[in-house]
């Protein structure tokens, strides 16, 4: 893999840990059931000051506004073209890169 490529997959990578799984959960919220399943709070996403790196759950201060906030400009950047946790990348979006289209 190419520096493009490792620096895409850790981009992914970071993403996955805001989005959901294919059972609702994010792996930021650390397995916590309310803020997995309530609907009051299931949308709302906290940006940790770190993370764990076996899990992916968020620790340290929450709310951060730094360079977590990173993850939102990654998530309008990538925009469609970000596969989903535990997902291949498709033969579209391999072609789309291939093509520039």
């Amino acid at each position: 893999m190419n520096l493009a490529g490792c620096a895409e997959e850790i981009q992914h990578r970071l993403i996955h840990l805001f989005s959901r799984d294919e059972h609702g959960r994010r792996a930021v919220n650390g397995g916590n059931p309310k803020l997995n399943r309530d609907p009051h709070f299931r949308d709302y996403v906290h940006f940790y000051e770190f993370f764990h790196g076996n899990d992916g759950r968020g620790l340290g201060a929450s709310h951060q506004t730094g360079w977590t906030g990173l993850v939102a400009w990654m998530i309008m950047q990538t925009g469609e073209y970000c596969r989903l946790p535990k997902t291949p990348r498709s033969e579209f979006y391999l072609l789309d890169l291939v093509i520039g289209g």
